[in-house]
Parts: C-alpha cells; sequence; structure tokens
C-alpha cells in the first residue's frame, strides 16, 4: 500500500472545514485560484501586515482599520498579491456590513481569493485547526522520510539489486518512478507496469515539458556526487504534495548515489537498462509491443527502422558498445550470458544492413585482437514485433557454432543461420529424448567414465569431423605428431565399434558429438 500523503490543504479546503462553513463563507474574488496550498493561517488588522509575510498565508481579518479609506483598502489586497499570500478572508460586521467593492475588484484583478465570513466567527477556532493540521502533515512528511530512508539503508547494506531499491520507492510514492540520464534516456523503472509504459509511451516529450519543472505530480532529484552529475529520478505523477514528493525523490537519490558509490552493481546502469529490455526481449513474457516504448524511452530509434539482431560470442560487452559508438551506429548491448553478449542494431531503412553489420564484427575483431571472436547475425527485421524471433535466432546460431570456434575453424565474419548446417539443426532437437539416447548410444565407448577417453579422446574425435576427417589439420590443432593421432583414432574406433573411414559410421558418430555437445552447452 502506498504511504504517500494527501495534498497539502488548499484554500478550497479550507473552507469546507465544518467550523468555517458555520461562518457562510463566500467567494468574492479570485475564484479560480482556489487550489492554492495553505501554509499558516494569520490573524492581523495592521495595514501593511504584508511586509510580515513570507506566502502562503491565509490571512483572517475584521478590516476594522482599513474602514472608510478606499486607497488604504486596495493597497492592502496589493500588499497581499505582492507577499504571496495564499488568500485573505474578511469578517463582516461593523467595519464591512458588505463586502467592499474596492476590496473585491483589487483582489480580481491580483487574482487572489478573496472570501467573506457573513456570520460572526471566532478566528481562533479556524486558526487552531488549521495550525494543528499543518504541524500534524509535516510530522507525517518527516516520519514517511525517515521510513523510507531506513528500508532503503536496510537494502542497500543487505546488498539488494537496483531494481529493488527502486520497486521499495516506488511503494512508497504510490506512482511510477524514472531514473535518467542527463540526456533524459531512461535507465531504470519501477511501478505499477501499466502506469509505467502510460509515463513512457511519449517520454521524451513529456519529460522535457511536464517533467522540466516541478509540479503537477512532478517531483525531481538529481543524481550525482563528488561534483559529478550523471542522472535523476522523476516521481512521475506523484498524489502528494509538492514539499513531500520532493522530500521522496532526496532520499530516493540519496539512496541512488551510495548504492552506486558502493559497488552495488557490477554494471553500468545504462548495460542493466539494456540487459533488462533484451532479456524480455528474448523471453517472450512480455508482449513486444508494450516493450517499444521502453526501447524508444532508452535512446532506441525504432520509426521506420530496420533492426539487426546479433549475438557476439567471448566478446566484452563494454568494448562492444565502445565499437558501436565508435562507428555512429544506434543499438543496444546487453550480457545475456557467460560469453553471450546481445547487440540490437538500429539502422535507417535505406543503410545496407548486411555491409554495416560485416564493417561492425570485422571492426571488433580488430579492436579485441581475438580471432576466435563469432558474431552471429539473424536476418534483419523491419518490425519490431519481429525482433524477439531475431534476437533468439541469432543466439540459436551462435551457439550452434561455438564449438567450431573453439577448435580453431575459420568462420565467416558474421555467421548467419544458413552457416550452420547440421550444427545447427542438431542444437534445435538437443532436448527430444530420442536425439539424446542416440548420442548416449553412439557414444557409449567415450562416455563410460573412463577420464582418459573423455579428457583426450573425445577432444581428438571432434575435431577430426569438424574439420571433414582431415588428419593433418587435426594433428597440428592437437599438437601431436601423425602417428600418435594414428593411434588415438584407432583406440575411439575400437572403444565406439566403427569404421571412421566409412562414410555413414563416420556421420552417425558425428550427429552424436554435436547433440551431446549441444546437450552439454
Amino acid at each position: 500500500m502506498s504511504t504517500a500523503l494527501e495534498p497539502a490543504l488548499s484554500v478550497r479546503q479550507v473552507l469546507n472545514l465544518d467550523r468555517v462553513l458555520a461562518g457562510e463563507p463566500e467567494v468574492v474574488a479570485g475564484a479560480g485560484q482556489l487550489d492554492r496550498p495553505v501554509r499558516w493561517v494569520h490573524v492581523a488588522e495592521a495595514p501593511d501586515v504584508g511586509v510580515m509575510l513570507t506566502g502562503g498565508e491565509m490571512v483572517l481579518t475584521t478590516g476594522v482599520l482599513l474602514a472608510g479609506d478606499e486607497d488604504a483598502q486596495a493597497e492592502y489586497i496589493r500588499s497581499l498579491y505582492r507577499s504571496e499570500a495564499a488568500a485573505v478572508v474578511l469578517g463582516l460586521g461593523r467595519a464591512f456590513p458588505t463586502p467592499p467593492d474596492v476590496m473585491r475588484r483589487a483582489a480580481e484583478r491580483c487574482g487572489l481569493p478573496m472570501v467573506v465570513l457573513h456570520r460572526p466567527f471566532p478566528f481562533a477556532e479556524l486558526t487552531e485547526e488549521v495550525q494543528s493540521r499543518l504541524v500534524r502533515r509535516k510530522f507525517a512528511a518527516v516520519s514517511l522520510s525517515e521510513a523510507v530512508r531506513t528500508a532503503l539503508t536496510g537494502l542497500i547494506t543487505a546488498g539488494a539489486p537496483l531494481q529493488r531499491l527502486l520497486d521499495e520507492i516506488a511503494q512508497h510514492a504510490g506512482c511510477p518512478l524514472v531514473v535518467t540520464n542527463l540526456a533524459h534516456r531512461v535507465l531504470a523503472t519501477a511501478g505499477e507496469r501499466s502506469a509505467v509504459d502510460d509515463v513512457l509511451r511519449d517520454w521524451e516529450r513529456i519529460s522535457r515539458q511536464a517533467g522540466g519543472s516541478e509540479g503537477d505530480g512532478w517531483a525531481r532529484a538529481e543524481l550525482g556526487g563528488r561534483g559529478e552529475r550523471w542522472g535523476q529520478i522523476v516521481l512521475c505523477g506523484y498524489r502528494g504534495d509538492t514539499a513531500t514528493g520532493r522530500l521522496l525523490a532526496d532520499r530516493a537519490a540519496e539512496a541512488l548515489v551510495l548504492h552506486r558509490m558502493l559497488g552495488g552493481s557490477a554494471h553500468s546502469w545504462e548495460e542493466q537498462s539494456a540487459q533488462s529490455l533484451l532479456t524480455d526481449l528474448v523471453s517472450g513474457v512480455v508482449p513486444a509491443r508494450q516493450l517499444l516504448p521502453r526501447a524508444r524511452a532508452a535512446g532506441l530509434p525504432v520509426n521506420r527502422r530496420t533492426f539487426v539482431p546479433l549475438v557476439v560470442r567471448d566478446g566484452d560487452p563494454a568494448q562492444i558498445d565502445r565499437v558501436l559508438r565508435m562507428l555512429g551506429l544506434s543499438g543496444l548491448v546487453a550480457e545475456l550470458a557467460e560469453g553471450a553478449t546481445a547487440v540490437l542494431l538500429s539502422l535507417a531503412r535505406d543503410q545496407d544492413a548486411a555491409a554495416l553489420t560485416a564493417h561492425f564484427a570485422t571492426r571488433l575483431r580488430s579492436e579485441s585482437g581475438v580471432r576466435g571472436t563469432v558474431v552471429a547475425a539473424a536476418e534483419p527485421r523491419t518490425t519490431w514485433e519481429d525482433v524477439p524471433g531475431g534476437v533468439r535466432e541469432a543466439r540459436h546460431v551462435a551457439d550452434a557454432v561455438a564449438q567450431s570456434s573453439a577448435a580453431g575453424l575459420d568462420l565467416p565474419v558474421v555467421v548467419r543461420l544458413r552457416d550452420v548446417h547440421l550444427r545447427g539443426l542438431v542444437r534445435l532437437l538437443r532436448d527430444d529424448p530420442y536425439v539424446q539416447a542416440f548420442a548416449e548410444r553412439e557414444l557409449d565407448g567415450l562416455l563410460s567414465g573412463d577420464r582418459h577417453a573423455e579428457h583426450e579422446l573425445l577432444p581428438v574425435l571432434r575435431t577430426y569431423l569438424a574439420t571433414g576427417r582431415n588428419k593433418s589439420r587435426t594433428a597440428q590443432l592437437h599438437h601431436v605428431s601423425r602417428p600418435a593421432l594414428y593411434r588415438r583414432l584407432e583406440a575411439i574406433e575400437a572403444r565406439l565399434g566403427v569404421d571412421l573411414d566409412d562414410f555413414e559410421q563416420a556421420a552417425s558418430v558425428h550427429i552424436a558429438l554435436l547433440a551431446h555437445d549441444a546437450q552439454q552447452r
């Protein structure tokens, strides 16, 4: 349940209090400004009361010192306006039996709410009630602030991830919250999913307009430390008063800065944002269309674009991101699992997707210095809804060729589905029980628990079959002499009961080995 406070007392709410209603209040000017917040209530008869105000006060008066002096009456209203008073309440009586027209016109011109009370009213009762309500609210705001600070400190101490902190803040605030970098790109969100999606749907416009200043439910706090700013946290549509919203935002910012300084995340928030988005895309748990606002808010161009899903094996995500920036390409980078990094390129429709993908892969290999880096690509997608299938396709290709890369075999700069052939098909069928049983049966002689067979013979068999039964190449890759290789091949044939010179038997063993490796990965 949200612990957000109700908005501060407004002029309208004060006028609706039972004690005020007993005085038969009538708004005679400034009716359009009744939602102004009331910070305090003053009973004052001095004509120069404006110099004693600091803003937000509701001033109660009988006007006894203003009667008969219209200039003083007009100046009284103007001084309240200059002091940013919330409203003026005039008790009708001996000084003013009816609403004074001069004061009413002056208040209307200034936009200052002016209220008259038609029945005698003890001002002290109103002052007491409003002040006690305001004090209670201030105490409640401080209590809320401390409760949030305690909860967040406890989570940070326990090593909670960033998202857990954000979820806690959103629960207290009762509204969506967004963390952005200095370019207004969304790094993280929290809150009710549908409400967050509503905020993100047109994020760039509303963040720069409605979010440009506080008010209207927006409360924000800067994120930074040691003289450097790196982002901000924004409460979107907070239903409490502005001051409490600002207090919550400040407490949240303090916690996020501390979390970052203590190294609460292994990756930057930008990487976490991309990882969350791409993981949700691949999993299919969230429909792709619902993820479109998140992608747009994260800074990925999505309108009339060509998307190229990639998966890079044995690549450093930070370096991949640097290469993207170096080439001026738009995209998201996220580490999906051990050794696999997803990359989603967003290209203009008139750009050559194949050429740019090959250029990116070549530059990545050059920058990393690792020749065996695998860049697997799906066919380009022109609609956002097809992107999840594309990422899954790219990952399937990357996994299918991972063993070939490890064996030092030559691969295209960019590997696609058409390049994985039988290896790709077997990987797709790896969970089929018939395929699993077939692999165990064919390789039983090498998988019986003999460490020598598993650690020396099985790798030789794998390389021998992957190189098309090229004995010279296999001996070279394993750094053994030809006679030593022949002895190992003879041992393999004896254990498996096959003739590897027979094409059909060798193919059967090759398929079984591909299935076994796919299951192990």
